[in-house]
């Protein structure tokens, strides 16, 4: 994951995750993800966290990545786990300590009702 990143690091509990561009070059491994932003109190704030197989095949056309930028997303945090339960426990502890909004709102995407 050379391409697109910040040159930095960004500790969210005790994971090192990477801070990269969406439009970084993916590499077809597995890991736990978070499109997070920067907002006026200059600290990052996550939107949405996942975890993939695949950041390559997962990230391309993420149906997440523009409700994110619309809240403030302008990076993606990538953290490479190879083990899928490990995976899973970094996602469900990142969403229980950090709550994304994307990732706690019921119905977010729903589409609005013109009754």
């Amino acid at each position: 994951m050379d391409a697109g990143t910040v040159a930095n690091t960004v500790n969210w509990g005790v994971h090192a995750f990477y801070v990269l561009s969406m439009e970084a070059d993916w590499n077809d491994e597995p890991g736990v993800y978070i499109f997070a932003g920067i907002q006026a109190d200059a600290l990052w704030h996550a939107y949405y966290v996942g975890s993939t197989e695949s950041f390559k095949a997962r990230l391309q056309d993420h149906e997440h990545w523009l409700p994110a930028c619309r809240l403030g997303a302008s990076h993606v945090h990538a953290l490479v786990v190879p083990l899928q339960a490990e995976r899973e426990q970094i996602e469900q502890e990142l969403i229980a300590t950090y709550r994304p909004y994307l990732n706690t709102q019921p119905g977010w995407s729903a589409p609005v009702s013109t009754e």
